[in-house]
């Protein structure tokens, strides 16, 4: 099923224009961020190109990606009760409806509240009731931290970067596994006047993840009759969403753009091949393969374990730079930038002539 973005762009009012270039303002449950607009310092945003000879590189010589192995409490309930492990399909539906809950708290006023609950039940030293407080506030901080303050789930200023000077003209994008759709609405500001197919086969990430994606939230862009910056709206964007397996896409190689976000690392090393196929088949000769993962490092992984009834659904690894360029380059792909930005490891690629 594909439905198209037929948001009207009268029926809302775009609270940021160019004139609010050069400034950033926490909102209750995300960060708006028009800093660097004209991308003119996209370097300090991107530890870029760590690696000169991918040919040379080895995996007895970095290591395999680190594990998580700490489940949510929702998929080991589902588990116990249905004495089986949990399908794929179904692990994803539990992530998003449980990640994109947090997309829409209100930080500040339930920090606020988590604070003087845990307060309440301190003074009446009812401990059972301070310790589940107390899991509450530290999660709240958390993710006022990651996401609101640091801006690190989104990081527009390091998407920039990683998708700065790519030779597009009215690109189709195709992003697999789209959930919420963020980086190809980013990549359609940067490079406008084409096309966004998202793919997802969770039918919530239609409705909610993208569908409450705030409509108000502005994309850094390039207004394409000036060749100047300016900002965009998800309504104003030409956005199709598509309902289906990946596997079962009929797209030919027709695609300027394909891209994944956090799809990578969620299949074992005997799955990686047909995973890279996904981003190789619908491709044009030439087009772009741009892909992130979640990277290996200590706050990542004190994350994904503080978080872990939030997160951890679903099969995850946690990768540096060079295991993941390592998968992409083995599975036939010329890495063009690599690098890692706040949260994420990021790689632009194209298709090895030879495959």
């Amino acid at each position: 099923m594909i439905v198209q973005n037929h948001e009207k762009q009268s029926s809302y009012s775009f609270p940021y224009t160019e004139l609010d270039f050069e400034t950033t303002v926490k909102r209750p449950n995300y960060r708006v961020d028009l800093r660097n607009a004209r991308n003119e310092h996209w370097e300090r945003f991107i530890d870029a190109n760590q690696v000169k000879d991918w040919s040379q590189l080895r995996w007895q010589d970095i290591g395999k990606p680190y594990r998580v192995e700490n489940m949510a409490e929702a998929r080991k309930q589902w588990e116990r009760e249905h004495e089986q492990a949990m399908p794929a399909h179904t692990a994803w539906q539990y992530f998003n409806r449980s990640f994109h809950e947090w997309f829409e708290k209100d930080v500040p006023s339930e920090m606020s509240e988590a604070g003087q609950a845990l307060w309440r039940h301190m003074r009446k030293f009812q401990m059972r009731e301070v310790k589940a407080a107390l899991g509450d506030y530290v999660k709240l901080g958390i993710w006022n931290y990651a996401h609101r303050i640091q801006d690190g789930i989104w990081d527009p200023r390091g998407k920039r970067a990683l998708f700065q000077g790519l030779d597009l003209k009215r690109p189709r994008i195709l992003f697999l596994g789209a959930a919420e759709g963020y980086e190809a609405m980013q990549l359609h500001a940067m490079y406008p006047g084409g096309e966004v197919v998202l793919v997802d086969y969770d039918e919530y990430c239609r409705t909610h993840r993208f569908g409450d994606f705030p409509d108000t939230y502005p994309f850094l862009g390039t207004d394409p009759v000036t060749g100047q910056p300016r900002v965009w709206y998800k309504s104003q964007m030409n956005i199709y969403y598509l309902i289906d397996d990946i596997r079962n896409l009929d797209f030919g190689p027709e695609f300027d753009v394909v891209l994944s976000v956090g799809l990578l690392e969620h299949f074992p090393d005997a799955l990686k091949p047909e995973v890279m196929e996904w981003h190789r088949k619908f491709l044009k000769p030439g087009g772009y393969v741009v892909m992130t993962t979640p990277r290996l490092h200590l706050k990542t992984k004190l994350f994904y374990k503080i978080m872990e009834d939030v997160m951890n659904h679903t099969y995850r690894e946690l990768m540096d730079i060079r295991q993941m360029g390592l998968y992409v380059y083995e599975n036939g792909f010329e890495i063009l930038r690599h690098g890692t930005i706040k949260v994420h490891n990021g790689i632009v690629a194209r298709v090895t002539p030879a495959h």
